[in-house]
């Protein structure tokens, strides 16, 4: 009877390191969502990251124990990218509405889709690609937000709701 091995060959520290960024970035892109009130939130947001930095460190793990020359497994991280871009774009897909002609939850869809992203760069490793696309997403959700309210003096339809006298 073989035994139960559960070790990783990634050090413990560097993938909490990757998971805990995945997560920080998906709170930070999801904060914006959140304060607007929107379907998909900080929780979510986080859950999309850090799903997609675990499973970017399931497949180096992967590699690590059986190899990447052996029959079990075969090196190629664009499956791992593939699956989770269809999985995250399944989830802001349902975020999506649309109602007597108006389109609702595509920022909500697109910040999944990046936070999606943001976790694949953490749990592969790169640090510095995952904190870019979170403080790019930042300047792109709440300035621009801003700017639009601002520019074309419309807002969206639910801060015109909240701007109308209740009847």
């Amino acid at each position: 009877m073989g035994s139960i091995d559960f070790s990783i060959d990634m050090a413990a520290a560097d993938m909490l390191l990757r998971l805990g960024l995945a997560a920080f970035c998906g709170l930070l892109i999801g904060f914006e969502r959140e304060a607007r009130d929107r379907p998909a939130g900080m929780r979510t947001h986080m859950l999309t990251s850090l799903a997609a930095a675990l499973f970017a460190v399931i497949a180096i793990e992967m590699i690590a124990r059986f190899g990447s020359d052996s029959a079990a497994t075969q090196l190629d991280p664009i499956r791992v990218v593939e699956a989770v871009t269809a999985g995250v774009a399944f989830l802001a897909a349902g975020t999506i509405i649309q109602s007597r002609g108006s389109v609702k939850g595509l920022t909500t869809g697109a910040g999944m889709w990046l936070a999606g992203a943001v976790g694949l760069a953490s749990g592969a490793g790169f640090y510095l690609v995952a904190a870019s696309g979170t403080v790019l997403a930042l300047l792109i959700l709440l300035p621009f937000k801003f700017m639009e309210d601002r520019l074309f003096d419309e807002g969206s339809a639910d801060d015109r709701k909240q701007d109308r006298p209740k009847a």
